[in-house]
């Protein structure tokens, strides 16, 4: 073992194509980029795929604070492990790996020290706080690596590192057993993810969505009961089924959020994963009796992702999305950004 980090540490220098964001708002400009040997605990990546996501916004549109210009957005990475770090044990050359939106933490922080690493005050994110994954080579910390099951292709893999993440980990720490009403309320990118996970976990799956002919689809994906949320009495006829123990909020609408803490059950959650720029309007009467409860739920770590694909390949769970080729990155990014996208989009190189 020691020979063989002896000499992934020694590896050549690569150049590969990355496509570059120079200044908030300006295009992609695809660039030659040279990468290092990776040292200590980092890995080099040669990347097979990344996931356009949504939040690629905050790198091309200058929304995130301490941005570094020039940046290489993407945090929906697979790639095959080229080359490793002398401190490097779990991986190895040929490995095939993805990173979403956990790249590393600090170590230092009080959510560090006590092992909550999503939650680093100093988190790293690929496409962020450093260049991600829009880029045929990457390096980043073997920590923030999770392995992808055989039974996942690289492009189905890369939006489970995110839009899976967020709420595979939602679900199954928000305390529903199998039976449990779980109700998805928004079908897109992170709800038709969401309403496949609430299924094969055993749990009563209500969708809600606009519009009464997103029934048939919503059932597709393994919804028990579908709600047409524009529908009279929509929020009643959940409660009066006996409530939900989880409403996951995926839909950025915090107008549409606040009136389903009516559907919650006593003790029931509303568990928020989509990004509403307003307030919420929710009266602590609504709350209080039935001790209900709103909160929040990032993503989660490399090893949350590994748990991720694995249920996801162990039971058929796949995103559906569009496939882009590299030197298409600015298409594919319109194409997400523009609403127009199958639910998710993908660069392969």
């Amino acid at each position: 073992m020691t020979q063989t980090i002896k000499q992934t540490t020694e590896a050549r220098v690569l150049t590969g194509r990355a496509a570059r964001i120079s200044s908030p708002k300006s295009a992609f400009k695809i660039e030659e980029l040279s990468y290092k040997s990776p040292t200590g605990h980092q890995v080099r990546l040669k990347l097979q795929a990344c996931g356009v996501c949504h939040s690629d916004s905050f790198t091309v549109e200058g929304a995130f604070p301490g941005l570094s210009y020039p940046l290489v957005p993407g945090h929906e990475i697979v790639g095959i492990v080229d080359a490793v770090g002398s401190e490097v044990h779990r991986l190895k050359p040929g490995d095939r790996v993805g990173i979403g939106w956990y790249g590393g933490h600090c170590g230092e922080c009080i959510s560090c020290l006590k092992g909550d690493f999503i939650t680093c005050s100093k988190l790293q994110t690929p496409g962020l706080t450093g260049d991600g994954g829009y880029a045929e080579y990457g390096i980043f910390p073997d920590s923030a690596c999770a392995k992808v099951p055989e039974g996942l292709s690289s492009a189905d893999a890369a939006p489970l590192l995110c839009a899976g993440i967020t709420t595979f980990n939602a679900i199954r720490h928000a305390g529903v057993m199998p039976g449990d009403t779980v109700a998805i309320l928004g079908i897109g990118g992170l709800g038709h993810l969401a309403v496949q996970f609430a299924n094969k976990m055993g749990c009563k799956t209500v969708a809600i969505a606009r519009g009464k002919e997103k029934e048939k689809f919503a059932k597709e994906l393994g919804a028990h009961v579908y709600i047409d949320s524009e529908a009279p009495g929509a929020v009643k006829s959940l409660a009066d089924a006996g409530g939900a123990k989880l409403i996951l909020a995926t839909a950025a609408s915090s107008k549409a959020m606040s009136p389903w803490v009516d559907g919650l059950c006593v003790g029931g959650s509303l568990v928020i994963v989509g990004i509403g720029h307003e307030p919420l309007d929710i009266s602590p009467l609504q709350l209080i009796p039935g001790r209900k409860s709103v909160k929040g739920w990032p993503s989660g770590t490399a090893q949350d992702s590994e748990d991720c694909m694995n249920f996801a390949a162990l039971t058929g769970i796949k995103p559906m999305l569009e496939k882009y080729p590299f030197d298409k990155v600015s298409q594919a990014y319109d194409r997400m950004m523009s609403g127009a996208a199958k639910f998710r989009v993908v660069l392969e190189f």
